[in-house]
């Protein structure tokens, strides 16, 4: 006789439950969610849309280190006593964000083993892609590094499967989170779509064969 079938943990369902922490906010697009130096006391988490995370240098320059979507957590610092936050939070698109004190999601963490265990897979996720982050700006090109940063905005590998329309997203924000100039970002996509690898006009599909270029190797490609 089969095993019982284990119900999938659903995390949106639980967090909307009445009676669960934080409260539900909805940001326009451009929306700021919180600021760099703010204080940092509750964490958040996205049921729908999407957010860009960017760092401001002490001369002004900007510089954007993640974008994030649906199902993930954000400012999970203030969990690790993290004073004010270390980048700012912007939605790109129209969200709907649960923000959740940090007591409050301290509680959940001990009293839900569901939820730790979810939480504790996401965190382990985030280290890992800033480790790959890390290979990859010291290793690939930046046609390569375009591709990997589509494939992860359209969430290939993610448990919940592809997304292949991306929210919209502008060049100049992609060469900042590729590190190259928008010029070889034009470049590339231009490259891409001729290729049959996307859809780029209006918004963006991301289609499989993008794949390809991840997986090439080109040791005298430009950087």
């Amino acid at each position: 006789m089969p095993p019982p079938k284990t119900r999938r943990f659903d995390l949106r369902a639980f967090l909307a439950a009445p009676g669960m922490a934080g409260k539900v906010r909805n940001y326009r697009s451009a929306g700021t969610i919180y600021s760099q130096g703010d204080p940092s006391s509750t964490v958040f988490y996205i049921q729908d849309g999407n957010v860009k995370m960017s760092v401001l240098s002490p001369a002004g320059k900007e510089a954007v280190v993640g974008v994030l979507g649906i199902g993930d957590f954000f400012g999970e610092g203030a969990l690790a006593g993290q004073p004010v936050r270390l980048a700012t939070a912007t939605a790109m698109t129209t969200s709907r964000i649960r923000v959740m004190p940090k007591r409050q999601m301290i509680r959940l963490l001990h009293q839900q083993h569901t939820l730790s265990d979810r939480f504790i897979t996401h965190m382990l996720a985030r280290n890992s892609r800033l480790e790959e982050d890390l290979v990859d700006h010291l290793f690939n090109a930046s046609e390569k590094r375009l591709a990997r940063t589509l494939l992860l905005l359209a969430r290939y590998g993610k448990p919940s499967g592809p997304r292949r329309v991306l929210p919209k997203i502008s060049q100049e924000v992609l060469a900042e989170m590729v590190g190259t100039t928008r010029s070889r970002v034009n470049f590339f996509m231009n490259k891409f779509r001729k290729l049959g690898f996307i859809d780029y006009n209006g918004s963006l599909t991301v289609h499989d064969a993008l794949l390809s270029v991840v997986l090439h190797e080109d040791p005298d490609s430009s950087r």
